[in-house]
């Protein structure tokens, strides 16, 4: 999310695309319509459905589930054919001048390095060339045919409107509307902005999907500036806090990597996560890692983590494989796991494939459930019908459940889509038996630790030894938390270069005053400064924005140090003066960057140092070439889904799917054809079931009481369909049957030459909640996961339809 909700106003082009927040966003949206109003904007929606956002746009492209990739880089070849690209902005701050290693190529759906036997791919190749000093080589007159720019138009070349109308169904003329308005974009004066969400996400290449149009943004001059950017729009707050916190397999709070297994000591784990510069004279912030790592340690370990035993590095765990929902319900099924803590979350109705996440859980010999809310996975073990047809006698899971507060209840903070950090208050005490979840799991933690102290247990340390500081451990409060994330001083800290100091305990102000010697503490490095001694920076409610802009920098507080726009440099030309005046973020003043936000940049770094707006790279440019960061290829590329409707990829039919997308052979076994399941299904929200949430609430059921799919008019005519019949779905893992909606808002596809049609599955019913019982929508998707984050894929899968 690199700019911000308000932000959006300001962009003269708007693309939704793998979003639809007029219906899943209904009042962020409300930014949207202020750019239409009163910036005359233009809106362009791409979606297989003619939803709520395409209902207001000044044009609706449709677009075939699954098929994503191939419109932007479809795009992105329009672009460059026609010389539409931020020529200025794209030399300065991209990648496109420098050089890629001889040896990196792609051919016929495959890049360099490709492992067959492992489905994996060696990256050695996905590299700048080097010179002498290690820095990347460059030619700044575009000429040399290793030139990123030049490897991306030869990449993008297959990608012409016809393919792109072959492989979408997008029509030629609705697909050149869309390259020519974002192309209005590529000057000094003019912006777009990207709006995406779980439509991108939810695809085998979901982060190449996102990549492409980073790409887009980066040819056309709009990261960093006012209007523009990728907006990543999150369903609810604390989607963003979940990775910022490290809640995923192999991460630690603030993007920091968990150490693998064969990082057997700190200094290898540093050595192989601290990059070195490949151009000159740039920030390179990651190089800061240590600071980071040994912050994090002393916030979690406290005073047993010292330097003589690694700043307690041996009893951080240590993964051998990703331990995403994939790797859970397989070794679940295998029987490799004992039992299952789940917290705020209802993985039978979000695992993919839920028959296999019921089988899973049923080997378990326990699972704890966290949760306000009664859900499905709690009664995962109850028969209800064909709902959930389980033989309850055989399951012989105990499944505990701790009744904990929903956000109202409760102090604490929400980490938005806008990377905004907004204190909240709570209204009122957790009803009945209900606790916060900061007192469940810290009674948890209290009796687990007894247990290890009274009884002993294998490897002790990790638990005895964690910081647990609270006032009352048993109840920790969430200001307390929120402190200790922020970060503090562990002894008094005198910094001569900036003439300041601190006393032990006090506050940090900055991560710039993060060290690797021990005498600092912050367990999120991003969100250090947000409670500093002068308080709580996210309770802060001052919404004045004398700009117009939206440049709110008073209300709440945004990571990293308050930015509201990352990149920002990046929105001022060499010269270090705004690309538009009339939007000027941040400029050089001869002395320092000063502007409506906070530089994102060293603020006394002269433009004439050539310092790169992208800090957070090892060359400071943006990446129209993605190097090694990603497991899937250097460049996106079009995949079809693993269950396509075509069968082979029009691109290069020797490599249809992708290569290197999650697949256990238990999984693949469970994989439907065409030719028993016709018809592209893709799930989607609507507004009055927020996800499996407000199903319990009255008026909401009321609103929407029974289970519905939405099917085109011209499939239900052939199939005898018409509205208000129950008709049942199937895919080669399980069938839900719902009432069918026949409306026009899906149209008939051609793909490669074969018609296709869509099916709209809303993934909100299940048989918990005050609605009327229904199917769990997840028991069709395929269990099936992006290379890169393992998201399963639920927006593009097989299934047939028949009338009951």
């Amino acid at each position: 999310m690199t700019n911000n909700w308000n932000d959006i106003k300001n962009a003269n082009v708007v693309l939704v695309m793998g979003g639809n927040p007029a219906e899943a966003h209904p009042v962020g949206f409300k930014w949207v319509v202020e750019a239409k109003n009163h910036n005359k904007a233009t809106l362009l929606v791409v979606d297989p459905r003619f939803n709520r956002s395409a209902s207001v746009a000044d044009r609706y492209a449709p677009i075939r589930a699954g098929s994503d990739a191939a419109f932007l880089l479809g795009v992105i070849n329009y672009l460059l054919s026609h010389d539409a690209i931020h020529h200025d902005y794209v030399k300065a701050f991209t990648n496109a001048a420098l050089l890629v290693r001889d040896d990196y190529s792609f051919n016929d759906g495959l890049f360099s390095g490709y492992d067959e036997k492992h489905h994996k791919y060696d990256k050695t190749s996905w590299a700048y060339a080097l010179d002498a000093n290690g820095m990347a080589q460059r030619d700044d007159s575009l000429q040399n045919p290793r030139c990123v720019i030049n490897l991306l138009k030869q990449h993008v070349a297959r990608y012409t409107p016809e393919m792109v109308e072959n492989i979408c169904g997008t029509s030629q003329a609705d697909f050149l509307h869309v390259c020519e308005q974002l192309a209005t974009t590529a000057v000094p004066n003019r912006t777009a902005t990207i709006l995406y969400a779980l439509g991108w996400t939810h695809h085998t290449n979901g982060a190449q999907i996102i990549r492409a149009a980073a790409m887009i943004q980066l040819l056309l001059g709009n990261i960093g500036m006012p209007g523009g950017g990728i907006n990543a729009l999150r369903g609810h707050s604390n989607v963003q806090g979940f990775t910022d916190l490290g809640l995923l397999s192999q991460s630690l709070p603030g993007y920091l990597k968990l150490p693998s297994e064969k990082q057997i000591s700190l200094e290898q784990y540093l050595g192989e996560n601290t990059p070195h510069a490949l151009l000159p004279g740039q920030v390179n912030y990651w190089s800061n890692t240590p600071k980071f790592f040994v912050s994090f340690m002393k916030a979690m370990f406290g005073d047993a983590a010292q330097a003589s035993n690694q700043w307690g590095y041996d009893w951080l765990p240590k993964w051998d494989k990703s331990y995403d929902c994939l790797t859970q319900a397989e070794m679940m099924t295998e029987g490799k796991f004992t039992g299952c803590l789940v917290q705020g979350f209802n993985p039978l109705a979000a695992f993919p494939d839920k028959n296999k996440a019921q089988r899973a859980f049923s080997k378990l010999k326990y699972m704890v459930v966290i949760d306000p809310l009664s859900t499905e996975t709690a009664s995962f073990w109850q028969n209800q019908g064909e709902m959930n047809a389980v033989d309850s006698a055989s399951i012989q899971t105990e499944v505990f459940r701790l009744p904990s507060s929903c956000f109202a209840e409760e102090n604490g903070s929400v980490a938005n889509s806008s990377r905004w950090l907004q204190w909240h208050w709570a209204a009122a005490q957790p009803p009945g038996e209900a606790w916060n979840d900061g007192k469940i799991i810290g009674h948890l933690f209290m009796r687990l630790r007894e247990l290890y102290q009274q009884e002993g247990g294998v490897a002790p340390e990790p638990l005895l030894n964690t910081r647990w500081a609270y006032n009352d451990p048993r109840d920790p409060m969430p200001e307390e938390v929120a402190r200790e994330a922020s970060g503090y001083a562990v002894l008094d800290i005198q910094d001569v270069s900036t003439q300041t100091s601190l006393k032990k305990g006090e506050q940090l102000a900055s991560f710039a005053q993060l060290r690797d010697d021990g005498s600092t503490a912050s367990f999120c490095w991003i969100y250090c400064g947000s409670w500093t001694q002068a308080g709580n920076q996210m309770a802060r409610r001052d919404n004045a924005d004398p700009s117009g802009l939206g440049a709110i920098a008073g209300w709440a507080w945004a990571w990293p140090l308050n930015r509201r726009i990352l990149y920002n440099r990046a929105s001022a030309d060499t010269q270090g003066k705004a690309w538009d005046p009339k939007r000027a973020l941040i400029e050089w003043n001869g002395t320092k960057w000063v502007g409506l936000d906070v530089p994102d940049y060293p603020v006394t770094a002269a433009p004439e140092k050539n310092v790169g707006p992208f800090i957070m790279m090892q060359d400071g440019m943006g990446h129209l070439f993605g190097l090694d960061k990603l497991a899937d290829g250097p460049f996106p590329e079009h995949y079809e889904p693993t269950e396509s409707p075509i069968g082979a990829n029009p691109l290069h039919p020797a490599v249809t799917w992708s290569p290197v997308a999650r697949l256990y052979a238990s999984d693949k076994a469970m994989m439907g054809t065409a030719s028993d399941f016709p018809y592209v299904a893709t799930s989607y929200s609507i507004t009055e079931l927020f996800r499996h949430w407000t199903k319990h609430a009255l008026l909401n059921a009321i609103v929407q009481p029974e289970q519905f799919v939405e099917i085109g008019s011209e499939l239900a005519k052939e199939k005898g369909i018409v509205a208000g019949d129950e008709v049942k779905v199937s895919s080669k893992r399980g069938y839900i049957k719902a009432k069918a909606v026949v409306t026009q808002r899906i149209p008939r596809l051609k793909i490669d030459g074969k018609t296709v049609d869509t099916i709209g599955v809303p993934c909100h019913w299940g048989f918990e909640g005050t609605t009327r019982k229904g199917f769990l929508a997840n028991t069709l998707t395929p269990s099936i996961g992006d290379a890169n984050s393992q998201t399963p894929e639920y927006k593009a899968f097989l299934v047939n339809v028949e009338k009951v």
